[in-house]
C-alpha cells in the first residue's frame, strides 16, 4: 500500500490537470482561392461545463507579456452569443455558447492567408485557439484516387476529391473518359474539410490506357475552375483475332486453306498462344494446310494464356465439301405397329448436305417421296418388305447402302367371346367362356376378360364362372400379343329372382293423420324375366294382390308394418317392413287404479290415466267427484296415505298437439281402518254417558226441587192434613214383576230412600192416576187413624236407561207408612221408621 500511493496520487493530479484544459476538433489548416469562401468545422469543451459567454476572431494575433492581452486584426467580435449571426458580416461565428464553434468568411483574398485566432472567454477561464488559412490565387487543383486494382468489367469507384469546404459557394464536378461526359454514374458528398464526387463504371479492355479527367466547375462563373486527369490501368486477359484464307473458309476436299492467331491487346502481356480445333490445341500460331480432307472440317479457334489466365477468339469454321457416301437406311420405330405412323430416315455422309433422295421399296422406286425422311403417316400390312435409298447434292450422286426390312405388327385380329352354356342362364349357373381370334403377328401370349372377377382360366382363352351373379352383365375378352384386341360384349342375360323389392308412398305427407288416405306402391330395381306379381302382407298376414294398395281412410288400427313380394319365375323376394304410422287424438282414456278400486286408509294409492294417442299425450288433467280440477298435471296421480276423505269419482283428460279426451269416471272406496273404527267408538260412548249422566242428575235435582215444593205445601196446609211417611228399608224376596207393580228410582237420593207417588183417594173406587194398589189398604172413611202401605218394588234389571242394577243387598221392598191426622192423637214414632211430611 505505500508504494502504490504516490502513483494513485500522481494519476489523480494528471487527471485534475487535463480537467481543466479546453479541448478542440477543427482541421489545421484550411484551404481556399481568391474569391471564394470559407466555412470552418469547429467543435470545442469547455472545462467544468461553463457556458461561453463572448467570441473574438483575429487575424495574426500576438500575445502582449506586458498588457497581458493579444493584439491583433480583429476579424469577428461577439458578446452576446444568444443572438443570430448577421447575415451582413464576412466572418460570422456559427456556433454558440456550448461546442459548436464554427465559423464562415465570405469571398477570401490571398491577403487573409496566416493564422486565425478564437479568443474564448468563459465565466471563469480563457483560451486562444489558432487555426491556419491559406488562400491561393487560383482555384485548387483536385486530385483523384484510383483503386488498388482495375479490372476488365469488374466495377470500379474512382473519387475525386479538395481540401475546400463553403456551402456558399456553388460548385459541381463533371467526369469525362476519352473527352466523353459520364454523368449518371457520379455522386459528390462534403466532409468538414474537403468536398468530393465518385465515379462509379465498369472498365473494358479497351478501357486500357485511356485519360479519366475530373473537372470543378463553378455555377457562378460558368467555367472550370480546376481539373486532374488521370491514365487508367485496366487489366484484362488476352484479346484474339483469328482470320481464315479463304475468308469464307468453304472449301473442297483436296483444296488449301491458311489460318492466323493474333493478340489485339494483353495486360499484363500474354506468354502463351495455339490453335483449337473442336477444343484440341494444335500449338501453331499460323497453319496452312495444303490439301484438306473431310475429316479437316471443324471448328478453329485462337487461345493464349497470361498471368489473369486463359482466353478464346471467336470461332472459325472450316467447312469441307464432298460428294454424298453410300446411303443406309435407319426406321425411326421399331417394330412399326399397323396403323401408326412409320418413319425411315436416309443417312448418308455429305457436304453439303443431300438435296434429293431416292426412296426403293422391295426395289421398285415409291413415286412422290425424294425427302431424307420416309413418312407413312398410317401403315398398312402391304407396306411390310425392305426399303433402299440413294443421295444427291451439288457435287453429284452417291450410293445406295444397306436396306432396311419395315416389319409391320398388328394386334390380334377378329377376336370374339363364345359362351359354351345352353341358354337362359339362371343365377348361380355355372358359365364357361372361350376367346377365339383369326391372325396376330406377333403370335398371342395371354389374355384378358372384362369385367374383371374372382373368376379363374380353366385353360388360356377359356374362362370358367363357377356362379354367376344377378347382375353380371356383358362380358368380353381380349387376345394380347405386344398389344391387346378386344372382342364385343356378350351379354350373358342373367335371369333372377326379383331384386331390391321396397314399399313406397306414392302421395307422401310428412304425418299421417286418421282419415288421410295412404297409397302404397311395391317398386323393385329389376327382373329378370320382367313377368311378376305382386302381393301385399300387414303384420305377417295376407291383404291382397296388386302393385298398389290404397287406404282410403287410415285409422289408428290400419297401423302396423307393410310389405309387399315381388315373384316371377325364378324366385320371389320380399321387402323390408314399412311402418305406417297414424297420428289420432287421444282416446280410450281410463283411470286404472292400484292397487284396487277399494283401499283402507293409511295405505297408498295409485291413479294412473291410460290412453291411446299417436303422438302419445303431451299434458293431463285430473279431477274428482265435484267435479273439481286437482292441481297435479302428471299422468299417474298418488295418494300416499290415502285418506277416508279421498272416497269418491275421478276422472283425467288427456291432451295432445291433435286434440285432448276425457276418460269416464273411477271410483275409489276408502275404508276406516280399525285404529280408527275403536277411536271413533269410544268418542261416542264416552260422549252418550255423558248425556246420560246430565240427564239423570237434572231428574234427580228436579224431584228434589219439586220435593221441597211440596213439603213446604204441606206445611203451609190450613188444614193440617199432613202426614209423615215413615220409610221403613227392609229385605224380602224378590217380586216377581207384573203390571201392577211400578216403581222408579232417583240416583240423586241415596240408594237406600225410595218414593211412591201416592193419592189419597176420596171414595172408595180408585182414581184414574192411582199408582197401583198391589198389596195397599185404603183410608177408612170414618176418619179413623188408619195406617196404608205402599209397596215399592225395585227391579232387579235396570228398568230405565242408565241405571246401573243395585247390589243385591239393597234390593228388596220399600214401606212407606202413612198416618192419618185427625183428631185423634198421633202415635208415637217408631224406631227406624223415617216420616216425611206430606201436604195436600
Amino acid at each position: 500500500m505505500r508504494l502504490l500511493g504516490p502513483w494513485l496520487l500522481l494519476l489523480e493530479c494528471l487527471a485534475f490537470s487535463g480537467s481543466h484544459k479546453w479541448s478542440f476538433d477543427h482541421p489545421p489548416t484550411v484551404y481556399a482561392w481568391e474569391g471564394a469562401c470559407v466555412w470552418i468545422y469547429c467543435k470545442y469543451t469547455i472545462p467544468n461545463s461553463d457556458d461561453l459567454e463572448n467570441v473574438t476572431v483575429y487575424h495574426d494575433a500576438q500575445y502582449s507579456k506586458d498588457t497581458k492581452r493579444y493584439n491583433g486584426t480583429v476579424l469577428f467580435r461577439s458578446t452576446n452569443l444568444a443572438e443570430p449571426p448577421s447575415e451582413q458580416q464576412r466572418v460570422r461565428f456559427l456556433g454558440g455558447k456550448k461546442h459548436n464553434c464554427s465559423l464562415s468568411i465570405g469571398r477570401v483574398h490571398v491577403n487573409d492567408s496566416g493564422k486565425l485566432g478564437l479568443r474564448m472567454v468563459s465565466k471563469t477561464d480563457k483560451w486562444m485557439e489558432e487555426i491556419h488559412l491559406n488562400v491561393s490565387e487560383r482555384p485548387l487543383v483536385p486530385r483523384i484516387r484510383l483503386p488498388p486494382e482495375i479490372r476488365d468489367s469488374w466495377e470500379a469507384t474512382l473519387t475525386c476529391w479538395l481540401n475546400f469546404t463553403c456551402f456558399g459557394y456553388r460548385t459541381r464536378w463533371l467526369w469525362s473518359l476519352e473527352e466523353e461526359p459520364v454523368y449518371n454514374s457520379t455522386s459528390i458528398s462534403a466532409t468538414m474539410d474537403s468536398i468530393q464526387s465518385e465515379l462509379r463504371f465498369r472498365p473494358r479492355w479497351r478501357h486500357q490506357g485511356k485519360n479519366v479527367t475530373c473537372q470543378l466547375w463553378s455555377d457562378r462563373e460558368q467555367r472550370v475552375l480546376s481539373e486532374e486527369t488521370v491514365r487508367l490501368d485496366v487489366k484484362h486477359l488476352p484479346q484474339l483475332q483469328i482470320t481464315v484464307s479463304p475468308p469464307e473458309a468453304t472449301v473442297k476436299e483436296g483444296q488449301s486453306v491458311s489460318m492466323t492467331c493474333k493478340v489485339i491487346s494483353s495486360n499484363p502481356p500474354y506468354h502463351t498462344l495455339s490453335l483449337l480445333k473442336d477444343g484440341a490445341p494444335l500449338r501453331l500460331q499460323e497453319t496452312r494446310l495444303p490439301s484438306v480432307a473431310r475429316n479437316m472440317s471443324g471448328k478453329y479457334r485462337c487461345q493464349a494464356s497470361s498471368a489473369l489466365g486463359t482466353s478464346q477468339s471467336e470461332e472459325v469454321v472450316l467447312d469441307v465439301q464432298y460428294a454424298p457416301e453410300p446411303s443406309a437406311v435407319q426406321s425411326l420405330l421399331t417394330p412399326v405397329v399397323e396403323g401408326k405412323t412409320a418413319e425411315l430416315m436416309c443417312e448418308s455422309q455429305a457436304n453439303p448436305p443431300p438435296t434429293n433422295y431416292t426412296w426403293y421399296h422391295d426395289g421398285k422406286i415409291v413415286p412422290g417421296k425424294t425427302e431424307k425422311k420416309l413418312r407413312i403417316p398410317r401403315v398398312l400390312l402391304s407396306h411390310e418388305g425392305t426399303y433402299s435409298c440413294l443421295a444427291e447434292n451439288v457435287l453429284g450422286l452417291g450410293q445406295v447402302g444397306p436396306r432396311a426390312k419395315l416389319d409391320v405388327q398388328y394386334a390380334p385380329k377378329t377376336v370374339t367371346t363364345v359362351i359354351q352354356n345352353p341358354t337362359p342362364i339362371r343365377e348361380g349357373d355355372r358359365v364357361t367362356l372361350s376367346c377365339h381370334y383369326n391372325s396376330s403377328n406377333p403370335e398371342v401370349t395371354w389374355y384378358q376378360w372384362r369385367p374383371q372377377g374372382s373368376w379363374g382360366e380353366q385353360s388360356p382363352g377359356v374362362l370358367v364362372i363357377q356362379k354367376v351373379s344377378w347382375n353380371q352383365g356383358t362380358v368380353t375378352c381380349a387376345a394380347c400379343n405386344s398389344w391387346c384386341s378386344w372382342a364385343p360384349p356378350v351379354d350373358l342375360n342373367v335371369h333372377y329372382a326379383p331384386r331390391d323389392v321396397r314399399v313406397q308412398q306414392t302421395n307422401p305427407r310428412p304425418e299421417i293423420h286418421s282419415g288421410h288416405r295412404v297409397v302404397l306402391q311395391c317398386d323393385f330395381s329389376g327382373s329378370r324375366p320382367r313377368e311378376v306379381r305382386f302381393t301385399w302382407e300387414k303384420n305377417g298376414s295376407f291383404l291382397g294382390e296388386g302393385r298398389e294398395l290404397s287406404l282410403d281412410s287410415v285409422s289408428p288400427e290400419d297401423a302396423g308394418n307393410y310389405s309387399c313380394s315381388v315373384s316371377n319365375s325364378i324366385g320371389q323376394t320380399a321387402s323390408e317392413a314399412w311402418g305406417l304410422r297414424v297420428l289420432y287424438a287421444p282416446r280410450r282414456l281410463r283411470v286404472s287404479l292400484a292397487p284396487g278400486a277399494s283401499v283402507t286408509e293409511g295405505e297408498k294409492a295409485t291413479l294412473t290415466c291410460e290412453s291411446d294417442a299417436n303422438p302419445p299425450v303431451s299434458q293431463y288433467s285430473w279431477f274428482d267427484g265435484n267435479n273439481g280440477k286437482l292441481p297435479h298435471a302428471g299422468r299417474t296421480l298418488r295418494l300416499d296415505p290415502v285418506r277416508v276423505q279421498h272416497s269418491g269419482a275421478y276422472w283425467c283428460r288427456g291432451a295432445s298437439r291433435l286434440g285432448e279426451g276425457e276418460s269416464p269416471p273411477s271410483t275409489l272406496t276408502v275404508y276406516y281402518s280399525p285404529e280408527t273404527i275403536g277411536r271413533r267408538a269410544a268418542v261416542v260412548l264416552g260422549i252418550c254417558l255423558a248425556v246420560l249422566i246430565l240427564v239423570i242428575f237434572g231428574v234427580k235435582f228436579w224431584r228434589n226441587w219439586k220435593r221441597t215444593r211440596s213439603q213446604q205445601g204441606l206445611q203451609e196446609n190450613s188444614s193440617g192434613q199432613s202426614f209423615f211417611v215413615r220409610n221403613k228399608k227392609m229385605r224380602r224376596a224378590p217380586l216377581s214383576e207384573g203390571p201392577h207393580a211400578m216403581g222408579c228410582c232417583n240416583p240423586v237420593m241415596d240408594e237406600a230412600v225410595s218414593y211412591a207417588a201416592l193419592r189419597f183417594p176420596e171414595t172408595d173406587a180408585p182414581g184414574a192416576g192411582d199408582v197401583g194398589n198391589s198389596g195397599s189398604q185404603r183410608l177408612r172413611q170414618d176418619g179413623s187413624d188408619e195406617v196404608t202401605y205402599s209397596v215399592v218394588q225395585k227391579r232387579r234389571v235396570g228398568d230405565y236407561e242408565n241405571v246401573a242394577p243395585h247390589s243385591p243387598d239393597d234390593e228388596g221392598i220399600h214401606y212407606s207408612e202413612l198416618i192419618r191426622f185427625g183428631a185423634g192423637e198421633r202415635p208415637q214414632a217408631r224406631e227406624g221408621v223415617e216420616y216425611v211430611t206430606l201436604k195436600h
